[in-house]
């Protein structure tokens, strides 16, 4: 198999189903590991992926919503109806960008809610539910990844006040740092999180400790975790040290 054709089907594995290990992929392509490291150092330097212990994981950053919104619908649906059911009727909300808000959205017609978003698939999903009171922040447009960001995104928040927030992410490091690979959306999340009384970490276990160069809070700003798998020892240690309750598809950790 040519060198490129193997990339592709690498980066297609970890974009599908989250991080792999060198010997799995070794065995999906039919190649040797020592290949495949060779394949994970070519795409680390080409910014496709970042190597983490024994495998890799796909920088997915700047991949188009559209395509992000295909990966790992069940995990994002299993967080999405926990986080729905901690929403009480007429409480106010934020939506972070990213698919699973997006899904969380799907989850909140009929409700009686006021939702506040810089996502703009959020607000195409909830424009014609009247029963929601919609609030779109303004802001430069990032078409590709449907959201709006930038300083009238930031003072927008300023002047607003939300009971929830439900906050997305690239990953989670083993300290409890919530990270991201866009540099531009770490300053509207983290006036999300000042314009909130709690804040939810949606995250599924890709996310685990997933990737992103820019840190967009520490373990103390969050008050829930809600993922789909138990999270790693260390990580787990570090959001109990916090204070942060971890809940699993349902159950909580402790």
């Amino acid at each position: 198999m040519l060198a490129e054709r193997r990339h592709q089907l690498i980066l297609r594995a970890l974009r599908s189903g989250g991080p792999a290990a060198v010997t799995d992929l070794s065995e999906q392509l039919g190649v040797s590991p020592a290949t495949i490291r060779r394949d994970l150092v070519k795409l680390e330097e080409d910014g496709l992926l970042t190597r983490v212990h024994g495998g890799a994981v796909a920088d997915e950053g700047d991949q188009p919503f559209a395509e992000v919104a295909e990966v790992r619908v069940p995990e994002k649906d299993a967080i999405a109806a926990h986080a729905a059911a901690m929403i009480e009727d007429g409480q106010s909300v934020l939506l972070d960008i990213g698919t699973t808000a997006f899904r969380l959205a799907r989850q909140l017609h009929g409700r009686r809610l006021t939702v506040i978003t810089s996502n703009l698939v959020v607000y195409e999903e909830l424009a014609d539910d009247e029963g929601i009171e919609l609030v779109l922040l303004g802001g430069m447009v990032r078409r590709e990844y449907r959201s709006l960001v930038g300083f009238l995104t930031e003072d927008n928040l300023r002047q607003l006040h939300a009971d929830w927030l439900f906050l997305g992410t690239s990953g989670v490091r083993p300290g409890g740092q919530v990270m991201d690979t866009t540099v531009v959306e770490v300053p509207v999340k983290r006036a999300m999180i000042k314009a909130s009384d709690k804040v939810v970490l949606l995250a599924d276990a890709a996310k685990f400790p997933g990737h992103g160069m820019a840190k967009v809070c520490g373990p103390e700003d969050l008050d829930v975790v809600v993922t789909n798998a138990p999270v790693d020892t260390a990580t787990q240690a570090s959001l109990q040290e916090a204070g942060v309750e971890v809940v699993v598809a349902g159950k909580v950790q402790t």
